[in-house]
């Protein structure tokens, strides 16, 4: 079988908290590992969106609204739907699997991740680009398991 879901290939994911919510793939285990005997990936995701400014709010405000949340998980294959999208920057060196086994390291991770998140959308790379990542597009799993099986 081809493997098409690599590291910064975009996605959204179908199931649970974050369902509905675009993240990106960090790295990829095929095969498996011991604790989870399946296809699963580590992803970086975006957990609330920034809103959208208007040329009457004040600095402040727009620095509120250009804010993102983002969240770091293992999810399993079966609950991401992937894209055609990648993203740019790697995020390898700041999210990894140990992250995810103390709270205090998940958390430095989540920081990191929206410092490079925020910078990206404040660059407006993704104007540029055209690309869907930090594009509005909200999507609830309804919506996208009804997509899914439209096509």
């Amino acid at each position: 079988m081809v493997k098409f879901l690599k590291s910064n290939k975009a996605v959204i994911v179908l199931q649970g908290r974050y369902a509905g919510r675009k993240a990106v793939i960090v790295r990829s285990f095929d095969d498996g590992t011991r604790d989870r005997p399946y296809g699963h990936c580590l992803v970086a995701g975006i957990k609330k969106y920034p809103s959208k400014v208007i040329r009457k709010d004040s600095a402040k405000k727009t620095a509120k609204k250009s804010r993102v949340k983002c969240f770091v998980k293992l999810v399993n294959y079966q609950h991401l739907m992937p894209t055609r999208y990648t993203l740019d920057g790697d995020l390898k060196d700041v999210v990894t699997v140990d992250a995810l086994q103390t709270k205090d390291k998940k958390v430095a991770a989540c920081k990191a991740t929206k410092e490079r998140f925020e910078e990206r959308f404040k660059t407006g790379k993704n104007r540029e680009s055209g690309s869907f990542w930090i594009r509005i597009m909200r999507l609830h799993a309804r919506e996208v398991s009804l997509a899914f099986l439209l096509k």
